[in-house]
């Protein structure tokens, strides 16, 4: 969807001041706003969870499940704030989160703990690997505030795939 600039034509882009190219700015933003997509998808996937957890290990996956979930909220604005910066544009509607997610939902009526932190931490690796495709992509464009943003967001999603993981792996 293009947007428009001062002069009322379509540019895919708004007319903010920066030193990135315009292909930039689209390329970049579009990257942004599927990435923002995969963190509402993911964040609420993590709350479902949080939300539905049952068993022996309740408490302490309850409260983990509920650090994550901030983390990945916060995220978000971030995100937004960042493709705003550069003239990009980002989502707009849950409709348009669910046209651009990647992180698949899950409707289940019900999950094991260990299926749970299975699928999340399945989620998180997949959440990763679209966080480096980003990266290359601002390093292409040589936007280097945005690759530093991703740099810690990659750090924090390895960060929530070694929980999970070391949880599924001793799960009982």
């Amino acid at each position: 969807m293009a947007d428009r600039n001062t002069s009322g034509a379509a540019t895919g882009a708004l007319d903010v001041p920066t030193d990135l190219s315009h292909s930039g700015v689209v390329e970049i933003s579009e990257e942004l706003r599927k990435l923002l997509a995969d963190t509402f998808a993911l964040y609420m996937k993590t709350k479902n969870f949080h939300w539905h957890m049952t068993g022996r290990h309740f408490r302490d996956y309850h409260v983990l499940l509920d650090k994550q979930a901030k983390q990945l909220y916060q995220m978000t604005d971030e995100i937004a704030e960042r493709a705003r910066k550069i003239g990009g544009t980002t989502l707009r509607s849950i409709g348009d989160i669910s046209r651009h997610q990647r992180i698949k939902d899950n409707d289940e009526e019900f999950l094991t703990p260990d299926q749970m932190m299975t699928v999340l931490r399945d989620d998180n690796r997949q959440f990763t690997r679209h966080l480096r495709a980003a990266h290359q992509i601002c390093q292409k464009h040589n936007d280097v505030a945005t690759a530093s943003l991703i740099e810690n967001w990659i750090d924090e999603s390895e960060n929530r795939t070694w929980y999970l993981a070391e949880i599924v792996t001793t799960v009982t």
